[in-house]
């Protein structure tokens, strides 16, 4: 039985990690009827300016770690003005394929200015640390961690409490409605947007260093925070939290079995599977019922 902590601990902050870009594609679902897949890639590119920033251009880490966040907001700002609109009446399928355009853009960008060999990026904070159980246990980590839990907390008390996040939640359905009662829609889609797209960014730099900064790897780390958000279905912050620190310390834990490590990237893909024949079970059911 190979010793399990060192990944338990990695898998509560990748947990987290997932968590936090789930609750950001959930809020924007939510806020746009929008399933943004180009999360990822939103987030590598940032973390990709980042790491020139610091390693060609000599600029401070600071700085570079807040550009790399705003990068996140101002792309999918650009992209909700320009092709929100446009998209509102469509299908969810729909503008869930069209978020695919962006991804392959970014991809582009990111090959071409960068290539696909790998890069390395790690924030200050994982110099920083302490030995629990033997195991050691550094600042990014709980920053992943820490991070997934408060923005789920706070997310779930503006949705509620806020004139702004009752507006978001109610655009999704019922958009001609809201906007024939004086909301502003396009600022409050807007506001989605842009705030969806820090949490990418932030996400990205966080990812960067606890698994490295592979362009393919984390643009498709999206598919882990997708299944926690399916997992929720698209509504509850509480379930996509924990579905987030749920599939992160399972992938994770994997690492440590050598029969089944490689099979570890498949974990999202068998809780999505595993949500969507629950809740498409638990749907026949009470269709059987009524």
């Amino acid at each position: 039985m190979p010793d399990l902590r060192p990944f338990l601990i990695l898998g509560l902050a990748l947990g987290g990690v997932f968590a936090l870009s789930g609750v950001g594609m959930v809020v924007l679902f939510r806020a746009t009827g929008v399933l943004n897949l180009a999360y990822g890639a939103v987030g590598a590119c940032g973390a990709l300016i980042a790491w020139s920033m610091i390693n060609v251009l000599n600029l401070p880490n600071w700085l570079a770690y807040l550009v790399a966040i705003a990068f996140g907001g101002l792309v999918t700002l650009l992209y909700g003005s320009i092709f929100g609109p446009r998209l509102a009446e469509r299908d969810p399928l729909v503008k869930a394929i069209a978020t695919l355009g962006l991804t392959l853009i970014l991809l582009g960008v990111m090959s071409w200015g960068w290539s696909y060999e790998a890069h390395s990026l790690v924030l200050p904070t994982t110099a920083i640390g302490f030995t629990l159980g033997g195991v050691r246990v550094n600042l990014t980590q709980i920053l992943g961690l820490g991070l997934g839990i408060f923005v789920t907390l706070f997310t779930a008390a503006f949705l509620r409490y806020t004139k702004l996040g009752v507006a978001m939640r109610s655009l999704a359905n019922h958009r001609e409605t809201t906007a024939m009662l004086g909301v502003p829609v396009r600022q409050v889609e807007a506001a989605a947007w842009l705030g969806t797209g820090l949490l990418a960014g932030a996400t990205g730099l966080l990812l960067a260093t606890l698994v490295g900064l592979d362009i393919v790897g984390l643009t498709f780390l999206v598919i882990a925070s997708l299944a926690a958000a399916l997992m929720g279905q698209l509504r509850s912050l509480t379930v996509t939290m924990l579905a987030g620190l749920a599939i992160g310390i399972v992938q994770s834990c994997l690492t440590g079995f050598a029969a089944v490590s490689s099979y570890r990237t498949l974990t999202p893909f068998v809780f999505a599977i595993i949500a969507l024949l629950w809740f498409g079970f638990a749907r026949g059911t009470r269709l059987s019922s009524g």
